[in-house]
Parts: C-alpha cells; structure tokens; sequence
C-alpha cells in the first residue's frame, strides 16, 4: 500500500489569507541580492574600462587638445592622418601582415590539430607541448625569437651555415621582416587555435569516415568532404577572430623591430596610433586613426557575418 504524503500546510499572512506579492517580495530579493550584486559589479567594469574609452575616444577624434583644453576640429585630425606619408604605408603592412598570417596561423594550427587527433595515446601531452609557448610571457617568447633571428649567433643562421646556405638578415631585411614577425606570431598564438580546431575534430561522428572509407575516398577526400564541412562554424568563428586579431598587432613587431623595422616594412597602423600618442603627443590624430580600424574593422565583421548567414541559408 503507498505512503500517503501530507502537504506542507500553506503559508498564511497575519489576517489568515495566502501571501500576497508585496510579502514575497523581500524574500525574492534577498534571494537575489547576491547575483544582482555579480551584475552590477559586472556592468561597472565594463562602462569603466570598455565603454567609457570607446565613447572617449569617438570624441577625441573630432578633438584637438592643447594644455588641457580641448577644442572641436572637425575631420581636421582625419586629414592629418590621411596626409601622413607612413599612413598607407602602415595599412600596407597591416593588410600584408594579415593575409600571411591567415596563410600561416589559420591553417597551421588546423593541421596541427589534424595530426594530433589521429595519435590514439600521448594526446594529452601533444596538447600541452602545443599550448606551452601561449602560457609564456609574450615579451619573453618575443626576445626568445629575437636571439634565433640574431644575424651573428642566432640559431637559424647556424643551421644555414650548416647546410651550406648563406646567412640571413632576418630583422634587418626589408623583405624579410614582415615574414619573421609573422612566424613569431604564429608559434606563439597557435596553441588556442590548435586546442579549439581539436575539439572540434574530436566531436565528428566516426561513422562519417566509415562510410566516406567505404564510398573509398582518401585521406584527403575525407578532410576535403567530411572534416571541413562539419568544423565549418569553427572555422569560420576562428577565421574572423584572427583577422581582427592580426588588424591589431603591435607587441611582435614592436619587440623584434623597434615597431617601424628597416625602411618602415614592419610599421602597422596600432604602432603609428602608438606613435601619434605617445611620441608625438597627438591624441587627436591617434584616435581618429582608431576610429578607421575600428570601422574597418566593424564593416568587415557584419559583412562576413551577413555572408555566412547567407550562405547557410
């Protein structure tokens, strides 16, 4: 025979009546206080050290400020910048550094994370060899390259010597800077990528390969039909995440090459913003420059995301 249950009796108000809104409300409150207290803090951090110098910075576009005053120019500071000769030399480089990156650290990690998923044991440690330069200061992962791009000592001029190869300039050539700093970058940054593309792979069904083994397709058929298509959000969320990411570098060629490099080849537009700022003491021609990235930057974002939403459907 069940146990019969008794309900607990109903909680009754002084006059013997059920609670009312006004008597719950308190309780609810003080329920909450702690998780309202979590959101405040939150949306404080964020107007302080987010959105206040993002609303600074739209306005100090448009600013000229002389002894601590501050007088509207119009695009005056826009014009500056425009007429400034390293200023499409900087979106040059910016715009180069981006497509070798993309080249190297997009499909690098992608490969790597390929290779890593087909070990059945040691997985574990492949992850953490991979992951180990992201958990080291940049600055010290930066002089790390800095002393193997050394043109005296440096590790990879003695591995030419001995292959019998000239050595090379690696810094302090033009044309070969831009490509030194986008290594660097590469190894240091990879190790995130290279973790999220892994969980990606690790999530395919393996019955897709099966029948993709059966319909006798090869390895590269399978990642061509099979891989690409299902890590296709992935790749398309890391994809737009290091464009932005690689519009915006700034320690790497500042570190390695004094930010300008021989002949201006490693000059970006967040170091010539440095410069306007902070050597040229111009912080209305730095943030109107920050202003372009960041339009740039924004249109790029929504046109990609509006193409994807097209193409899936």
């Amino acid at each position: 025979m069940p146990a019969l249950t008794t309900a607990p009796p109903p909680v009754k108000t002084p006059h013997g009546g059920p609670p009312d809104k006004a008597a719950r409300f308190p309780t609810a409150l003080r329920r909450n206080l702690t998780a309202h207290g979590f959101l405040v803090g939150a949306v404080l951090c964020f107007a302080v050290f987010s959105w206040y110098p993002m609303v600074r910075e739209f306005l100090l576009a448009f600013q000229k400020t002389e002894r601590g005053t501050s007088t509207w120019v119009g695009l005056d500071n826009f014009r500056t910048v425009a007429n400034d000769p390293a200023f499409w030399q900087a979106w040059s480089n910016t715009l180069l550094y981006t497509a070798l990156a993309l080249v190297l650290g997009f499909a690098v990690p992608f490969v790597t994370a390929l290779v890593i998923n087909e070990f059945r044991h040691g997985q574990g440690y492949l992850r953490l060899l991979v992951y180990l330069p992201v958990m080291l200061p940049p600055v010290a992962a930066v002089l790390l390259f800095k002393y193997l791009y050394d043109p005296g000592y440096g590790l990879l001029n003695e591995l030419l010597g001995a292959l019998g190869l000239p050595a090379q300039q690696w810094l302090q050539d033009p044309d070969l800077s831009l490509l030194a700093v986008v290594v660097a970058s590469t190894w240091m940054n990879m190790g995130g990528a290279t973790l999220i593309y892994l969980a990606a792979l690790q999530s395919i069904p393996g019955e897709l390969y099966e029948a993709a083994e059966l319909d006798g397709a090869g390895l590269l058929r399978k990642i061509w039909h099979v891989t690409i298509p299902q890590t296709r959000l992935v790749l398309s969320l890391m994809l737009l995440m290091q464009v932005i990411a690689t519009m915006q570098v700034f320690v790497e060629p500042f570190l390695l090459t004094g930010g300008a490099g021989p002949e201006g080849s490693t000059t970006t537009v967040v170091y010539l913003i440095y410069q306007y700022a902070f050597n040229f003491n111009n912080y209305g021609a730095a943030a109107a420059l920050g202003l372009m990235l960041l339009v740039l930057l924004a249109g790029f974002s929504a046109a990609y995301v509006k193409l994807s939403r097209a193409q899936d459907d």
